[in-house]
């Protein structure tokens, strides 16, 4: 049953997209399980380039089924954006399976979001504003709205009807704003279903239909570790589940299915919104990363926080999700630096740290323990095999790789499809 997990090692943005897309002509089915159009993946095929946000990115594979799973939240009106300008471009999107199970990210849910950030001020988490949050809140009341829910108007209206009953009380009394009306919630909804119904399967039963047949299914995860709800840097966390666990759950496969996990790792660490980073830099050299890498959300656009390499959380990556591999993206981005710092533990009230600290108290006082390794100067946008980069940047691979606890299997080396040096293959 050659079933994948590809997931993101850090706080998200590692280059998961551009790892899937190197796998779709292998793979026969890609499935995102959680999240919703807070993550983004940026994939680059040819001279053309590709911002998806909700969509797998399989989509962009002919041969490939691409599957939004039970514990994606779907915005309708997103989905379509993005679904008509990939039609635009030529991209056949006739494929594409939904879960009946997955939540609907209701206009409320959207205006919760945006009201709450604005209300909590300095205090604020630093989400998208697009609803997620409510909406994984309301799957966990049992008051959400799921996309078979559309296809049974008294069901709907009831539900929507019973969540608003709850959340006008809280705009009106507590936010000042107007009350929402049950009835154009119901009228906005119902006008997704008609266009929305050749997509809806069962995909719990599609797809492990398709292990049974060793076709090779990909899961992946929207952000990355350390944005995962229980084992992230809480509460500066999604609302879901990306870790490897996730995928069992937000798509509807047992544990004992999954055959290889794979993590991405950027060769330099990044991360979007607030919350402790202990690698961040303010100088010179963090901006020279965030520009050199293009570090700017695909989905938010917001320039991202910008570091050097934590091998603590690597291996920490390694551990809750039980890495097999790592796909190390962006090591061009390094090319120019004389010296290359390498975050090996953490000083916490004076003493040295080698794992992920479990408080948030300790994880906010965390100062990096740095190893200096030499950089390098030459061009490696157009290596083909590990041999072919330099000896300092083998050298720097080679460190990163005993650090984090897993081999690392591929290298980008460039943002286009073909540059990518492949050392194992994961299928």
């Amino acid at each position: 049953m050659p079933a994948l997990v590809l997931l993101g090692a850090q706080w998200g943005d590692e280059g998961k997209g551009k790892a899937t897309d190197l796998l779709g002509g292998s793979v026969d089915y890609v499935v995102r399980y959680q999240g919703g159009n807070n993550a983004g993946h940026t994939v680059v095929v040819g001279d053309q380039k590709y911002a998806l946000h909700l969509l797998p990115s399989g989509i962009l594979t002919p041969e490939c089924t691409p599957v939004i799973g039970n514990g994606v939240v779907v915005d309708p009106s997103v989905l379509f954006s993005e679904l008509n300008g990939l039609n635009e471009r030529g991209v056949d999107t006739s494929k594409l399976l939904i879960s009946g199970n997955a939540h609907i990210i209701t206009p409320y849910n959207v205006t919760v979001d945006k009201v709450t950030e604005r209300f909590l001020g300095k205090r604020k988490i630093g989400t998208t504003g697009r609803g997620i949050g409510p909406t994984y809140a309301d799957k966990i009341n049992r008051v959400g709205i799921r996309i078979q829910d559309l296809y049974d108007e008294s069901i709907l209206t009831q539900k929507v009807e019973a969540a608003l009953d709850f959340k006008n009380q809280i705009l009106a009394k507590l936010y000042n704003r107007r009350a929402i009306e049950a009835g154009q919630v119901v009228e906005e909804l119902l006008g997704y279903a008609d266009r929305l119904k050749p997509y809806v399967a069962d995909t719990v039963l599609v797809l492990n239909q398709a292990l049974e047949q060793d076709k090779v299914v990909l899961f992946e995860g929207g952000q990355g570790t350390l944005l995962d709800i229980d084992h992230g840097t809480y509460p500066f966390v999604t609302s879901s589940n990306p870790t490897a666990g996730g995928a069992c759950t937000g798509a509807g496969v047992g544990p004992t299915k999954i055959s290889r996990v794979i993590g991405i790792l950027k060769a330099y660490t990044t991360r979007v919104g607030s919350g402790p980073f202990p690698t961040e830099l303010f100088d010179e050299d963090g901006e020279a990363l965030r520009r050199i890498g293009g570090e700017r959300g695909v989905t938010t656009g917001r320039d991202r926080r910008c570091g050097w390499f934590d091998a603590v959380i690597a291996r920490y990556a390694t551990r809750v999700n039980g890495l097999t591999d790592f796909f190390l993206t962006k090591l061009d981005v390094l090319t120019g630096w004389e010296e290359i710092p390498v975050c090996v533990a953490y000083e916490i009230d004076g003493k040295r740290v080698e794992e992920l600290p479990y408080s948030q108290t300790d994880f906010h006082h965390a100062k990096p323990v740095y190893e200096t390794l030499p950089g390098w100067s030459e061009d490696i946008t157009k290596a083909k095999t590990f041999a072919d980069l330099p000896k300092n940047a083998q050298a720097y691979v080679k460190a990163l790789e005993d650090m984090s606890g897993a081999p690392i299997s591929a290298i980008g080396v460039g943002p286009g499809r073909d540059e990518t040096i492949e050392i194992n293959s994961f299928i």
